[in-house]
């Protein structure tokens, strides 16, 4: 199709150039120019054909007046590109001051303006000359003010949270790029509004802001801060019911919404969400906020979901402890020894302290209390009286010692 196209245009252009041709050659026409007295006759042709020459003429000479011109600035433009190639490998290098001064020098040409004052901000942080950053920012609110903006954000945000939220929703920086998107997010999770940074990440994904992983850790961050942030028992609930099954399920969001939840003596919902996120994800630290909700409601069923955790999974010391709360001295003393041998530490033997006091037993409760100060430090604990020798072999075994996986290992 776009060959006939063009076929068809070239014809048609060869056609209307015969006929200009043929009425040209029929009747050449007249031009008469009359100046201060003279008079200049010519055809129509001849006249066009003085026009183009002249007007080739002064385009040529146009372009040799401007030859010299045109050689300054292309030396400019190769000097500024210089500089600030330079001054960005000596701020990659450490050279402060030589970086700041090259770079300030290439900030001369408005092309490099942006690039070369933001890496000459950089270079002055980097030698802690917070003045002179503030200045190769402040000169480029003029001409680059979203450039300022991304600038003065990021040197502010981990102090002064506000100021960069300020900066980012200036009139002179919209729209923000995908820097600044992220952010005006990081700094509303700041200020405390994480549900307004949670409702900006259909916005970071789609401009691709950062890497997806990094953007699910800030959706499970933000979620549990907005959950946190809930004023009132229908904001907590409309937000827990807004977010995705996937988050319902995640430790971080989940111990986040009971622990809300638990503020607002809504024990019963705290309990109920966090058997359904272990249902589909065993996490300790849940079970160890589960067995520190409040019981007054139903022990008795609690109890029993506890005992079907820890037949599932027995060697849970956060199973253990959350069992050992809801269970009577003597039997709790074993849970508690279970979880010690478990990995429990500190907190098993703390557990086991605070029975031992409440039980009249000073010595145990005592000798108990410095275990969890030794388990700490990862010292070897001491036996406990009034234990049989396979019992103090097991206590003394005990001590969680674990690597940086988190699994226990033996003790040199």
């Amino acid at each position: 199709m776009n060959l006939f196209r063009n076929l068809l245009f070239w014809l048609v252009l060869v056609l209307v150039g015969a006929l200009v041709a043929q009425l040209l050659v029929q009747d050449p026409g007249e031009v008469l120019v009359r100046f201060r007295g003279h008079d200049y006759q010519s055809t129509l042709v001849g006249a066009l054909l003085l026009l183009v020459l002249g007007l080739a003429a002064l385009w040529l000479a146009w372009t040799v007046l401007a030859l010299p011109f045109r050689g300054w600035r292309g030396f400019r433009r190769r000097q500024v590109r210089a500089r600030l190639t330079d001054g960005l490998g000596a701020l990659h290098q450490g050279h402060w001051v030589r970086a700041e001064k090259l770079l300030d020098q290439a900030a001369e040409g408005d092309d490099a303006a942006a690039v070369a004052r933001v890496a000459a901000a950089q270079a002055a942080d980097a030698r802690a000359d917070a003045a002179a950053a503030t200045r190769q920012i402040d000169a480029l609110s003029t001409r680059h003010p979203i450039a300022a903006a991304l600038a003065r954000a990021d040197r502010t945000i981990a102090t002064d949270p506000a100021a960069a939220l300020s900066a980012l929703d200036a009139p002179g920086a919209q729209p923000l790029p995908p820097r600044g998107l992220l952010l005006r997010a990081q700094a509303l999770a700041k200020l405390g509004r994480a549900h307004e940074a949670y409702g900006m990440l259909g916005a970071l994904r789609q401009q691709q802001a950062a890497p997806a992983a990094e953007l699910d850790a800030w959706q499970a961050r933000w979620a549990a801060a907005s959950l946190t942030e809930a004023v009132d028992a229908n904001a907590l609930a409309d937000r827990w019911d807004a977010l995705p099954k996937p988050l319902q399920a995640d430790p971080i969001v989940v111990a986040a919404y009971a622990a809300r939840a638990s503020d607002m003596r809504w024990d019963d919902a705290a309990a109920r969400n966090i058997e359904q996120a272990l249902a589909t994800r065993w996490d300790e630290s849940l079970v160890d906020l589960y067995g520190r909700l409040p019981t007054t409601a139903a022990p008795d069923a609690r109890r029993e979901q506890l005992a079907r955790w820890l037949q599932a999974h027995p060697e849970s010391p956060a199973t253990l402890l959350a069992l050992a709360r809801l269970q009577p001295w003597p039997t709790a003393e074993a849970s508690l020894h279970r979880a010690v041998a478990q990995g429990g530490g500190a907190r098993a033997w703390e557990a086991l302290a605070e029975g031992y006091a409440a039980s009249g037993d000073p010595e145990c409760a005592r000798l108990s209390y410095a275990n969890a100060l030794r388990a700490t430090r990862g010292e070897p604990v001491l036996p406990l009286p009034n234990r049989d020798l396979r019992q103090q072999i097991q206590d003394a075994a005990a001590i969680e010692i674990r690597d940086e996986h988190g699994l226990p290992r033996l003790r040199e």
